[in-house]
């Protein structure tokens, strides 16, 4: 995304996701985050989803049109330094999505992509024909994209076991998108750290924290990618925003509530 100036004493962020019922994840998630970096929080909503933190019980998509129409409000009522996409689910929404983002192009700083396919739980969270579409909005509206292991196996068309396959996927996305890619490498197996991996086109920095054992995470994927939004929106450049946002996200996977069978992330503002 092309760079614009901005000069808002309080920066906005703008997240295109789903609703997570239980508050752990989606655009609940990204909320309390930008909060919690103080920064103005907006949401288009693409799709209701019935969850609770171990399983999906349904999702209803919003028609494309009327995310197409919420993300227009936003962009011109109030244009966010940055825009963070989570789960958009069907073609037609990312296809909306990304109508909405080319045409407001110049009024936005920062467009980080978090290619959500698969939920936590195993279900499915992005139609199987909407992966091209997913591909396409990466390349033509990112500055930076956020996959997961799984995630960045389909974008990279590789395997990934270790943190040469990580640094070799990551090169190849960032070339094939033209974009900065943070390769989030947290279920990588047999570390004793929650491993990722940023590479911007030119250079590569390797992140490390303590893995924080015995906590069933919900939504870390979300809060991470929107962390980095908002110190984005904050204006901080890219490899001090993935730092700060790495520090977030395991301060908040060390404080997660417990309720019942449940756990969330804790935000504290």
């Amino acid at each position: 995304m092309k760079k614009a100036g901005h000069s808002f004493c309080h920066p906005a962020a703008l997240t295109i996701a789903g609703s997570d019922c239980s508050g752990g994840a989606g655009l609940e998630a990204d909320l309390k985050t930008f909060a919690a970096h103080r920064v103005y929080g907006m949401a288009a909503v693409t799709c209701v989803v019935a969850e609770t933190p171990q399983r999906v019980v349904s999702i209803h998509a919003t028609p494309a049109k009327t995310v197409r129409e919420q993300i227009a409000c936003c962009l011109a009522g109030m244009p966010p330094v940055a825009v963070k996409t989570g789960m958009l689910f069907s073609r037609e929404i990312i296809n909306s999505c990304a109508d909405e983002i080319a045409r407001f192009q110049r009024h936005i700083s920062h467009v980080v992509v978090d290619p959500v396919m698969v939920a936590t739980s195993g279900k499915r969270l992005l139609k199987n024909d909407a992966i091209h579409a997913l591909t396409k909005l990466i390349g033509e509206a990112a500055d930076l994209a956020t996959p997961n292991l799984d995630e960045a196996e389909i974008l990279a068309g590789q395997r990934i076991r270790n943190r040469a396959d990580m640094e070799k996927a990551s090169r190849i996305m960032a070339s094939r998108f033209s974009c900065a890619v943070l390769l989030k490498g947290g279920h990588l197996k047999n570390l004793r750290t929650a491993l990722d991996y940023l590479w911007d086109g030119q250079r590569g920095l390797w992140l490390e924290a303590p893995r924080i054992r015995d906590i069933a995470t919900h939504g870390t994927g979300c809060t991470y990618s929107s962390a980095i939004a908002a110190n984005l929106a904050l204006g901080h450049p890219l490899p001090q925003a993935v730092r700060c946002a790495k520090t977030f996200i395991t301060r908040a996977i060390r404080k997660s509530l417990h309720f019942g069978t449940w756990s969330a992330l804790g935000h504290s503002v």
